[in-house]
């Protein structure tokens, strides 16, 4: 059984609204039960800056599905969905892979999945996307401000993330969010 907290303990937050894709994660690193970091980066753009991908888990495994996740981009030229299947297949499968521990919320201005290690790759139907421990509570608060606000997406991922912060203990408010 791997540890919850290793794996969970952060919020990432995709949003595709209003003709945007935003996503947002909160900067903190936690061991255990002791903050280790503040202002850790979570978030890049990939594929020449059209695809955001953002990760919840050990930091080391998620660099390493960054790398394989390029990889897959550039032999299949930026196609956000084949890759992300292809990813998903590799980590099901491989031998090394399949002890990762991460998740991935990746985006563009069409797609948005998440991606994990059993081979799920969950399209969200509202186009809203949020993983990590405060992953919840972000996807609720979005999903509300979706509703009931004129925000756009980067300024709801934010929000989302802020609210999030102030629910779970294992999110921080040095929020950094990026925007396609």
């Amino acid at each position: 059984m791997h540890d919850q907290n290793k794996i969970y303990a952060t919020t990432i937050l995709g949003i595709r609204h209003k003709g945007k894709a935003a996503l947002a994660g909160d900067g903190q690193v936690t061991l255990g039960n002791t903050v280790m970091k503040h202002s850790a980066l979570k978030i890049r753009r990939l594929y020449n800056d059209t695809i955001l991908a953002g990760f919840a888990g050990a930091a080391a495994d998620a660099f390493t599905l960054f790398e394989r996740f390029e990889e897959k981009l550039e032999r299949y030229s930026g196609n956000l969905a084949r890759s992300a299947v292809e990813l998903a297949k590799d980590w099901r499968s491989d031998k090394y892979l399949r002890r990762l521990e991460a998740l991935l919320v990746v985006l563009d201005k069409k797609n948005t999945f998440i991606i994990s290690g059993t081979g799920d790759i969950i399209e969200p139907d509202d186009d809203i996307a949020a993983v990590g421990s405060g992953g919840s509570y972000a996807l609720a608060a979005a999903r509300s401000l979706v509703k009931y606000s004129d925000l756009d997406a980067e300024h709801i991922a934010r929000e989302a993330l802020e609210i999030a912060a102030g629910i779970c203990i294992y999110t921080n408010t040095n929020i950094n969010v990026d925007v396609l």
